[in-house]
């Protein structure tokens, strides 16, 4: 509106009721048809007793509450029409509160606390704080600038709560019996800077039971009973009063433009800055509550890390284990059929076209039986292995001494054998080194050139370790030389992915040779990927028992920020009157809670990769899965996200008036 002749009133009540309860509860009226006009530039006091109505009147000024009828314009818009987020850049940007019991925030310095305003305005840090230093110097407190409440004085804190009503413009200062907790002295301080706001242009409204107070006032509305019944009205101004009093109206601008512009103007980043600060100094100050607060995610966190990091060994393990047997191997021999007749053969063709089949890596004709094996003294009932120099890669096996025989000496039939590791002991117990040692395999000679790594047996199958190796060719002439084919053909899959196919691609192959099914193929690899996938189960089932200490540690988060909310209603409700929006203390509770599980993700990470290492020095297999530890960190930080929103939620939705009056 713009600034006329007439001077029109800057703020307006016409009729204005606010009852309280209905419902269940009785109803009461407080304000019965309040009718006022305030112009810029007026130092008025609103005198009345204990229960009159006069703080529910400044509260419906200061925009804390809405009437219950009746109109409020302010600078000749009504307020009626306004969202919550208009209503809080009012109380941001056009009123300043000094209220009677200082409200400031005990946890935050003097500076601080004058600080709060310029924060929801979207000042930067060091302009807040410089801005915020020179108003507590001009009211005195050069020296306590960084004092918290409880070190300061009356007197004192009221001007700290001055210099916040002050810190965004404060053309509208709204003092609530603002000398009523102070001693004689102070309370003369108070309203001689009182006096000089008003001089200097600022709209004083002073809310007092006290007629000495009242009457320094330029003009006096008294209330009973909820109406007000005598009002000395304004006094002419001066020609240089009038032209402050215009001056001061034409600073304000249109609420609606404003309030709907301001959030393009905050500063965000510094908001979240200022709650994790916040928040961080409150972890501080109660030590022992966040400790038990964060020792749930930290929990959370550390056994999704170990569980998963052992399950992870675990499967590591038997993957190892299941590469020395041969993840992709399957059998293939010849069998019966239904319709009887002789067992079907594999011949060497047959062979040669499974070898040709893209899916199929290796194929491994295999001659075994228990043979009389000597050397010296020594002699032994031994299954001798006869294969091609593929077996080592068939079976990812390693030769520990010496080497495996090549293709060439097993297609020029050499006499060479390699030695399992306890064939090793049992023939050659006291020769640490065999190579070139003979061992006499039946009725052969054989020259030892290595001894394979200690591997086991089989799902109970005969102990690997116990037997000798010898070229497949050597073995059909030396060893055994009645046999005409392999005793079965070990057939390794190109890879884990195709092993069914490889299965498949086999079995069809072989189907068209014959023309019957005379032939098996055992597919063992399935099997073993059957228990991987057992292991991957059971890995993802300790990292969900692990995960359930996470929710846990998430429902105390909501408890204690629950707590939070009640211990810091009245902060909440000098937030709110300082031009704090909804969405800001929303944010503000959310950081803090997010910045405990923050800190318990950080905590549970240390502590879960400290533990694994101790598990890996004890010879426990741990792997560390990055995966793992990024998602357990981040299911923390959701965490506080999700258990922190109600908290949060529930300290947005507070009302003003009632939180100011909490205890």
């Amino acid at each position: 509106m713009s600034v006329g002749a007439s001077n029109p009133p800057l703020i307006e009540l016409t009729d204005v009721r606010r009852r309280y309860g209905g419902g269940d509860q009785p109803e009461v009226e407080v304000l019965r048809g309040v009718s006022l006009s305030i112009h810029a530039g007026e130092f008025v006091a609103i005198v009345g007793a204990s229960g009159s109505g006069k703080s529910t009147l400044m509260n419906l000024l200061g925009c804390l509450d809405r009437p219950t009828s009746g109109r409020y314009r302010f600078n000749g818009e009504d307020v009626a029409g306004f969202g919550a987020d208009q209503l809080a850049w009012l109380r941001r940007e056009a009123f300043g509160f000094v209220f009677q019991g200082y409200h400031l925030i005990a946890a935050e310095s003097a500076r601080e606390n004058v600080e709060v305003p310029a924060i929801y305005a979207g000042l930067s840090r060091q302009d807040r704080a410089a801005r915020a230093s020179a108003l507590l110097t001009r009211l005195g407190l050069a020296d306590k600038l960084e004092n918290r409440p409880s070190q300061l004085s009356g007197g004192q804190q009221q001007r700290v709560s001055i210099a916040r009503a002050l810190m965004n413009g404060g053309r509208i200062i709204l003092a609530d019996e603002p000398t009523g907790a102070l001693d004689t002295t102070s309370g003369t301080e108070v309203m001689a800077l009182l006096h000089e706001l008003a001089d200097a242009g600022h709209t004083i409204v002073l809310i007092t039971h006290d007629r000495e107070v009242a009457a320094q006032a330029r003009r006096v509305i008294e209330i009973r009973d909820g109406q007000i019944v005598a009002d000395s009205g304004r006094q002419e101004a001066t020609g240089l009063e009038r032209q402050e009093r215009q001056a001061q109206l034409a600073a304000v601008p249109s609420v609606r433009a404003a309030g709907e512009g301001s959030g393009a103007r905050r500063a965000l980043w510094a908001e979240l800055a200022e709650a994790a600060r916040s928040a961080w100094r409150g972890m501080r100050m109660n030590r022992a509550r966040t400790g038990l607060t964060l020792l749930g995610i930290v929990i959370g966190v550390a056994s999704v890390i170990v569980m998963m990091g052992v399950g992870e060994g675990a499967k590591q393990r038997v993957v190892d284990q299941m590469g020395s047997m041969g993840t992709t191997i399957m059998y293939l021999g010849g069998a019966y059929v239904g319709s009887g007749g002789p067992p079907g053969e594999i011949t060497e063709g047959d062979l040669e076209a499974i070898a040709a089949l893209p899916e199929i890596g290796y194929v491994m004709p295999v001659i075994g039986d228990p043979t009389p094996v000597r050397q010296g003294n020594v002699e032994r009932q031994v299954y001798v292995f006869a294969a091609s120099e593929d077996m080592p890669a068939v079976h990812h096996w390693k030769v520990a001494q010496g080497r495996y025989y090549t293709e060439a000496e097993d297609r020029d039939l050499a006499a060479l054998v390699v030695l399992g590791h306890k064939a090793h002991q049992q023939f050659f117990p006291d020769t640490p080194n065999p190579l070139g040692r003979v061992l006499l395999i039946g009725n052969a000679p054989f020259e030892v050139i290595g001894v394979m790594a200690e591997r086991g047996a089989d799902s109970g199958a005969q102990n690997y370790d116990d037997m000798v190796f010898i070229p497949y060719q050597a073995g059909r002439a030396r060893v055994y030389r009645v046999q005409t084919q392999p005793d079965y053909t070990v057939i390794s899959a190109a890879s884990v992915e195709q092993v069914t196919a490889a299965e498949k691609a086999m079995h069809a192959l072989l189907l068209a040779r014959h023309g019957r099914e005379d032939f098996r193929i055992g597919n063992a690899a399935a099997k073993l990927q059957a228990e991987a996938q057992t292991r991957n189960a059971m890995t993802m089932m300790l990292g969900l028992i692990a995960a359930v200490s996470l929710v846990v540690g998430g429902i105390g988060v909501m408890n204690v920020m629950l707590m939070t909310v009640r211990e810091r209603t009245r902060e909440i409700g000098i937030r709110i009157a300082t031009g704090a929006r909804q969405r800001d203390i929303l944010r503000q509770f959310l950081t803090e809670a997010v910045l405990v599980t923050l800190v318990g993700g950080l905590a549970g990470l240390s502590i879960g990769l400290a533990v694994g290492a101790v598990l890996i020095a004890s010879g426990v297999p741990v792997i560390f899965s990055l995966t793992a530890m990024g998602g357990a960190f981040a299911c923390s930080v959701a965490t506080g996200l999700v258990f922190g929103y109600m908290p949060a939620r529930r300290a947005s939705g507070l009302d003003p008036v009632v939180a100011l009056a909490s205890e």
